[in-house]
C-alpha cells in the first residue's frame, strides 16, 4: 500500500462555512410552530446528522414522535427546508471561514485532491454561493446516499469518486458524527472543536484559523507508518 496523502475530505457546516445559526434559526421557527421547545444546547444534538433525523430528535422533545403520518413528516422537513433556504440566499464568499481558502489552496499546491461529504441536500446551493465548486473534485451530499453520518457512507463515496483509497484520506469535521463517520471509513480525522466531544479524532483545532498544511501532513503520514 502506498503511504501518502492523496485527498482532503471537508464537511461543509462548521468547516468550510458556518450556516449553523440558520439551521438553528430554521428548526426554531419550526418548533415554535409545534408548540415544542427548542434550544441552542440542543440543536448541538442535531450537527452532522440528516433533516429527517433531526426532525425525529425534536418531535421526541415533546413525545410527538407518533402524531405524525411519514408523509407529514415529509412535509415538515421540507417546510423546515425552505426556511433554511430562504436563509442562506444571503451567504456569500465572505461566508467562508477564516483560513479555509489558505488551506485549500495549500493542498492544491500539494496535488492534494480536495473533495466535499456534507448530508445537507443543499450543499451545491451553499457551495455556489461561497464560488467554491470549481475548486473541489467533488461533492457528494445527502441526495446521494443511503445512510448518513455516522455511517462512514458519504466518505467512502467520496474517496470512491476521487479514485483514491480511504487510507490516503484525510477527513475534516466539526460534528462527533461526521468523525465517527471518518473513523469508520478508515481515514485519518481532523477535528474542529471541542477536544472532548471530538477525542476520536487524530488531531484537534479548536478554529479553523489554526489549520496547517504541513502540521497535518505529517501527522498523518507519521500514523500511517506506524
Amino acid at each position: 500500500m502506498e503511504k501518502q496523502l492523496k485527498a482532503i475530505i471537508f464537511d461543509l457546516d462548521g468547516v468550510i462555512t458556518d450556516t449553523a445559526e440558520y439551521h438553528f434559526l430554521a428548526w426554531q421557527t419550526l418548533s415554535e410552530e409545534l408548540g415544542i421547545p427548542f434550544t441552542r444546547q440542543f440543536n448541538e444534538e442535531l450537527k452532522g446528522i440528516s433533516r429527517m433525523e433531526s426532525l425525529e430528535k425534536i418531535l421526541a422533545l415533546s413525545r410527538k414522535q407518533n402524531e405524525f403520518t411519514e408523509k407529514e413528516k415529509e412535509n415538515l422537513a421540507a417546510r423546515k427546508n425552505s426556511l433554511y433556504c430562504r436563509l442562506i440566499e444571503k451567504i456569500t464568499p465572505k461566508d467562508i471561514l477564516p483560513g479555509i481558502s489558505e488551506f485549500i489552496a495549500a493542498s492544491k499546491l500539494h496535488n492534494i485532491k480536495i473533495g466535499l461529504a456534507s448530508v445537507s441536500k443543499n450543499a451545491f446551493t451553499v457551495m455556489r454561493r461561497l464560488e467554491l465548486l470549481n475548486e473541489f473534485d467533488t461533492i457528494v451530499d445527502a441526495k446521494t446516499i443511503k445512510n448518513g453520518k455516522p455511517d462512514p457512507e458519504i466518505f467512502m463515496r467520496a474517496a470512491e469518486q476521487l479514485g483514491v483509497n480511504p487510507v490516503n484520506c484525510i477527513g475534516i469535521e466539526d460534528a462527533e458524527a461526521g468523525v465517527t463517520a471518518i473513523k469508520a471509513a478508515g481515514m485519518f480525522a481532523v477535528g474542529i472543536g471541542d477536544q472532548q466531544r471530538l477525542a476520536q479524532a487524530d488531531l484537534i483545532y479548536h478554529v479553523t484559523t489554526e489549520l496547517r498544511f504541513d502540521e497535518i501532513l505529517n501527522a498523518f503520514v507519521k500514523k500511517l507508518n506506524q
